[in-house]
């Protein structure tokens, strides 16, 4: 099942989708549902999502 961002309900669809299975997180582009998907292992998403909480990937203040 492929789960879409919450905080993507404006006019600007610009979000990913994720869908979690067994042993493996499959991650698409939003607006193309019909499009190429990213495939990642368990391991490889708990990484990123642990790098996104620890702020790895926050744009620097300009």
């Amino acid at each position: 099942m492929w789960r879409h961002s919450s905080f993507s309900q404006g006019s600007d669809q610009t979000c990913v989708d994720v869908s979690i299975g067994t042993g493996a997180v499959r991650v698409r582009d939003s607006k193309d549902p019909e499009g190429p998907t990213l495939l990642f292992t368990e391991v490889e998403w708990s990484a990123f999502l642990r790098g996104v909480a620890n702020g790895e990937f926050d744009l620097p203040n300009r």
